[in-house]
């Protein structure tokens, strides 16, 4: 801020110095024109569609029901549940167990890599989770070969209609898993897929994994607890 001194002339001749302040001025800052880039984190959303978790709330309700039954059932008759588990194979149980673990996790690294672009990648690995679902309908299979040479089936007592409903009921979603990732598969080969049009693949994932969160309630209330 400056002062300016001013002289002006009386009638009687005396000067008076006026003290004139100057207007401060204000210099603004410079503006900058260019656009700021603000990179914000894309908001969470359900993987896959809508639909499909409806679908998948639905068999979760189902399986949850059965299992309750399972559970209500054994209860009552201790003793012919103990004795029925005790003739199952925990080692093709355990071996399916690790199968379907593997498979999903390969499912999961299917997903990342068509969201980096890696299609080629991709596909063996969808193609890896496909082996290893085939594996575990081979070892059910031959479990179930076994056991109805042993003589035991669905009539032959309460425990064993459990077992195989339930395993078969679950068998049957493995296979219809399978044969969506074999769609998937062919889709991602296509070149359908790519980061941020990913929903379809994403719903099949989704599907597989809930085969695997069930079979992981399923293996140890049939084969190991008592």
């Amino acid at each position: 801020m400056s002062q300016q001194l001013l002289s002006s002339s009386t009638s009687d001749g005396n000067s008076i110095d006026i003290a004139a302040q100057d207007d401060e001025v204000t210099e603004a800052a410079p503006i900058n024109t260019e656009s700021n880039t603000i990179a914000y984190a894309p908001k969470g959303r359900l993987p896959g569609d809508l639909a499909m978790w409806f679908f998948i709330l639905a068999e979760l309700t189902a399986f949850a029901l059965l299992f309750s039954i399972y559970a209500v059932v054994r209860a009552k008759n201790p003793e012919m549940f103990a004795e029925g588990q005790a003739g199952l194979d925990i080692r093709a149980g355990l071996a399916n167990t690790l199968a379907l673990l593997s498979s999903s996790f390969f499912v999961a690294c299917a997903v990342a890599s068509v969201e980096a672009g890696r299609k080629g990648r991709a596909c063996i690995e969808l193609i890896a989770a496909i082996s290893m679902g085939a594996f575990y309908v081979v070892v059910k299979l031959t479990e179930y070969s076994h056991s109805i040479s042993l003589g035991y089936d669905i009539t032959t007592n309460a425990f064993y209609q459990f077992y195989y409903l339930l395993t078969a009921f679950h068998f049957l979603h493995v296979v219809l898993g399978m044969l969506i990732l074999i769609y998937i598969t062919l889709r991602v080969h296509k070149g359908a897929y790519s980061d941020g049009n990913i929903q379809g693949m994403e719903s099949g994932a989704c599907y597989w994994h809930m085969v695997d969160l069930l079979w992981l309630v399923l293996f140890p209330l049939v084969y190991v607890l008592h």
